[in-house]
């Protein structure tokens, strides 16, 4: 059941990334420019997120298969839409749908290994089934590339669509829960009721260092292999379209292994969240040398090391479990999944907005870029390092 919950994972991995080998496309076609660039690529993030407030509540009340297969397919009438769009406002439209039908994919997951696996194996199976679900990265890199080379952008979001259809179908066969054996287990109330008990957890002071760098770690690898890659590698150093599609490949293929490594390095909850503040300034410092790196061999390098680092965040995930007691376990790792993409979404769009001033300036865009983003990874890891910590861990 996890393989097949892990394939709507996959895609959702696959559409987040897309604008990287799109962006030429959409620039041409529509004649996007940076700041709508990223906006575009920010909108998955933003109804992924958003969409996290009301599929938290209702994979509790409604299972997790129930959940998926209702939000999934407005994941593929995105694509379609998308893939057909005359215009920007529809490219936009299906972008939105799909980050509302995506919405649930991972969190299910993450659901399925919390209520199946013990919680010091928890790290452990979250990396391997975010390795898993990177395989729809692999997509999005030489394979997307070769399709949007020779049959165009549109097509990409046409397979894409194909591909959906294909996971509810999985999802549709093989997923099924038992019914609890007492009916008392299902939340009761309204959702209303479920709202707030979900806004409760803004109450405990040690949210809010878990959600600022939860919208930080995520958002500054997926910016850069989402969105900033190939606009980098094919402006800045004059990459092709399939060279690009190769580096992205690269980062996908280790994108594979690096959860799971990290998962299974867990420290435990004690030091945890020092390896995530000290992970995250290491990114930052990874990022700066992105923006003054100007030769093919350094940034590519530069690139990979991202990729290998951005492992850690299955330990965030494995905080989240630990901070809060059991019956606020579900509600927590929807609104730190939340949290993550509405950073990815504000990260992608203010990226954006960073470009396009920094080229009215004259200033190499994509220097900014990446310097903004190191900014963010610092100001994140100070504030998770200071801000306090769950009480639950300091009993353990």
């Amino acid at each position: 059941m996890l393989l097949a919950l892990l394939s709507g994972f996959s895609l959702s991995q696959a559409y987040r990334t897309v604008t990287a080998i799109l962006a030429p496309g959409l620039q041409t076609d529509f004649g996007l420019p940076s700041t709508s660039l990223g906006t575009f690529a920010g909108l998955f993030g933003l109804s992924f997120g958003v969409a996290q407030l009301f599929m938290g509540i209702a994979l509790d009340r409604y299972g997790l298969r129930r959940t998926v297969l209702a939000a999934a397919p407005l994941s593929v009438v995105g694509a379609v839409l998308s893939a057909l769009a005359p215009s920007q406002a529809w490219l936009m439209a299906g972008q939105t749908l799909i980050g509302i039908g995506c919405s649930p994919a991972f969190v299910a997951c993450t659901l399925f290994i919390a209520r199946h696996f013990s919680a010091d194996r928890f790290a452990f199976f979250s990396g391997l089934s975010m390795g898993v679900g990177g395989l729809g990265l692999l997509f999005t890199g030489t394979p997307l590339a070769w399709v949007v080379q020779h049959w165009g952008w549109r097509m990409g979001f046409g397979v894409l669509a194909v591909l959906g259809v294909l996971s509810w179908v999985l999802i549709y066969a093989l997923v099924h829960e038992p019914e609890p054996a007492d009916p008392s287990h299902r939340p009761a109330g309204s959702w209303g009721e479920a709202l707030a008990g979900m806004a409760r957890l803004f109450t405990l002071p040690y949210t809010w260092g878990i959600l600022i760098m939860g919208m930080s770690c995520y958002a500054a690898f997926l910016s850069l292999r989402g969105l900033w890659l190939g606009p980098l590698l094919i402006h800045r150093l004059g990459f092709s379209l399939v060279d690009t599609g190769n580096v992205a490949l690269v980062l996908s293929m280790i994108g594979l292994f690096t959860p799971a490594a990290f998962g299974r390095m867990d420290p435990g909850p004690h030091r945890r969240r020092a390896w995530v503040a000290n992970a995250s300034l290491l990114m930052a410092a990874l990022f700066a040398m992105l923006a003054f790196v100007q030769n093919a061999s350094g940034t590519v390098t530069v690139m990979i090391m991202t990729g290998v680092l951005s492992g850690y965040g299955v330990l965030q995930y494995a905080d989240v479990r630990s901070s809060y007691p059991p019956a606020l376990t579900g509600r927590a790792l929807s609104l730190y999944t939340m949290a993550m993409f509405l950073g990815v979404a504000f990260m992608q769009s203010l990226t954006g907005a960073v470009a396009a001033w920094a080229d009215g300036l004259g200033m190499e865009p994509y220097r900014a870029v990446m310097l903004m983003i190191a900014v963010w990874l610092v100001l994140a890891s100070s504030a998770f390092r200071f801000l306090p910590a769950s009480t639950l861990l300091k009993k353990r």
